[in-house]
């Protein structure tokens, strides 16, 4: 591929991650968060329960600074400490994925409703390519963050 078409998908490529921090930026302080509180609520929705070591791992969030967050989270009834029954020293963290949704639903709805007619402009064979895109562009993200945070 000509460098500057790589060039020209690069700048494309960023400014649609900074058109993505921008809107969830809005999002977030529309429903009450920073917008880095409400990306992490994400990992709730998707991974369930866990520890807060997990999270730690899954974010690169010191333990400290997840300690804050859960509390954040807690006081506002989106999640809830518990303790493992097999280990009472290890407390799991257990998100209430219908108030998260419920609270954060209204904001993505006209979104997710005008990708959808987005998404059916291409073609299957388009659509091939941008899954194939975004799947790869995702396991290089990943193991840039896992390299980094070693």
């Amino acid at each position: 591929m000509e460098t500057d078409k790589v060039l020209h998908l690069r700048k494309l490529s960023q400014q649609y991650a900074f058109s993505a921090l921008q809107m969830h930026e809005a999002i977030a302080r529309n429903a009450g968060f920073s917008s880095t509180d409400h990306k992490y609520l994400g990992f709730f929705i998707k991974h369930g329960s866990m520890t807060a070591g997990e999270l730690a791992a899954l974010t690169g969030l010191t333990t400290g600074a997840i300690t804050g967050l859960i509390d954040r989270f807690e006081a506002l009834k989106l999640v809830k400490r518990t303790y493992d029954p097999r280990d009472r020293r290890k407390v799991i963290i257990l998100p209430n994925s219908k108030r998260i949704q419920s609270l954060l639903e209204p904001f993505y709805r006209k979104f997710q409703e005008e990708t959808e007619k987005l998404l059916k402009e291409f073609s299957e064979n388009e659509c091939i390519v941008l899954e194939k895109f975004f799947e790869k562009s995702i396991a290089l993200m990943t193991k840039t963050f896992t390299t980094v945070n070693q």
